[in-house]
């Protein structure tokens, strides 16, 4: 049996070695607790969870759905859109909904990149971006972020050859790994870099609603020109608890948007009508779950950077996300560090290096597990010798 060559060069997915790695120590009777995924331990909303079995109910709601969604639902996005951020979409040729943002966010490669194709990517990023350009034949090129930068890319630094050969290019603010925010100000740069080379923006903003101390994060729609260059990627799973439901959504330019869909309809039969009806309640719903959820990861982000900055770690209270991004104290690289701290205190944490190699030196830490489970690993912390 002869596999693709593609296979060959998949890493290993962080998350599944993660996983593997917390059942090895549990097998050995280790209490192992994890800050190393953000899958939100908070559950989905009461009347969201009713809505979902009351359409569960109708037959209509038993049969394939469509890849586009149903109308109500593109409706609902573009009604959220225009409430959240004041951005306007045609719902029926600017938004899109999604098994979960990560089908759009790895499939969108589909519509850009031809073998041989660039495509933009930041280091350390989310790593279906890389991985989805590959399966379409491209080449990634990596922009780091850096520290000294607040984590966003330097758009001048990246050089005019690869610009003009780049077809896309991805961004993610708030941002994974980092917590890193960026302004609309910001944003508006991006556009015309867009414009500048004729590239295609990919906006990740799934952590758009989590965020703290009365800071809201922008939309890269909001940017005067973005729906000309680009499209956005959201999802349910943060805002409102909803990872295991898989539903999220793409707005933006209409051809990029048509493209998706065309690419989709190959692939899938859209998301199961039932969860369509729990998104539609969950967006046009009681928005108060976003605000909730964000005073629980408030305390929990708190007392996590308290501990850390004890240590010794290089590390900033995050204005957005549900992350914690960490420089090591030592001189470790991030993967003997993070085994290091599960060995000897149980603690599970993400090296930094699985985002690329701007994130080496650094481990992220999620919030999304309980309270008296993440009390328990900083007393852990706090009594380890990080040195």
């Amino acid at each position: 049996m002869n596999l693709a060559k593609r296979i060959d060069k998949l890493p290993p997915y962080l998350f599944f070695e993660i996983s593997r790695r917390i059942q090895e120590k549990k097998a050995q009777g280790v209490d192992v607790i994890s800050l190393g995924i953000g899958d939100p331990d908070l559950p989905t909303p009461q009347h969201v969870l009713d809505s979902m079995w009351k359409a569960a109910q109708d037959p209509v709601n038993h049969r394939y759905p469509e890849s586009d969604s149903l109308p109500e639902m593109r409706q609902a996005v573009a009604t959220w859109y225009q409430r959240r951020f004041g951005v306007e979409f045609d719902p029926e040729k600017e938004v899109l909904g999604l098994i979960g943002s990560k089908d759009g966010i790895g499939h969108i490669a589909l519509c850009f990149i031809d073998p041989g194709d660039v495509a933009l990517v930041p280091d350390p990023g989310y790593p279906v971006y890389s991985v989805g350009t590959m399966f379409a034949g491209g080449e990634s090129y990596f922009f780091p972020l850096k520290e000294e930068n607040g984590f966003l890319p330097d758009l001048d630094a990246i050089p005019a050859d690869v610009a003009t050969k780049a077809k896309v290019m991805w961004l993610n603010y708030p941002n994974n790994p980092t917590a890193a925010v960026a302004s609309l100000d910001f944003f508006e740069r991006v556009v015309a870099f867009a414009k500048k080379y004729d590239v295609a923006v990919l906006h990740d903003a799934p952590y758009t609603e989590v965020a703290y101390d009365g800071y809201r994060p922008v939309s890269f729609m909001e940017a005067k020109g973005a729906k000309d260059v680009g499209v956005e990627f959201h999802s349910l799973s943060k805002t409102y608890n909803m990872t295991g439901w898989r539903v999220g959504m793409a707005v933006g330019q209409p051809d990029i948007i048509n493209a998706l869909l065309r690419v989709k309809t190959n692939i899938d039969s859209g998301i199961p009508q039932a969860i369509q009806h729990m998104a539609i309640t969950a967006l046009l719903g009681p928005q108060d779950t976003p605000e909730r959820n964000s005073q629980i990861y408030a305390r929990r982000r708190d007392g996590i950077v308290s501990v850390l900055k004890k240590l010794g770690f290089r590390v900033e209270s995050p204005k957005a996300s549900f992350f914690v991004w960490a420089g090591i104290p030592t001189s470790e690289k991030s993967i003997p560090f993070s085994a290091r701290l599960l060995d000897e205190t149980g603690v599970v944490v993400t090296p930094g290096i699985g985002y690329g190699p701007s994130g080496e030196g650094y481990i992220r830490i999620a919030l999304t597990t309980p309270d008296d489970r993440i009390d328990e690993a900083m007393r852990r912390l706090e009594k380890w010798s990080v040195k």
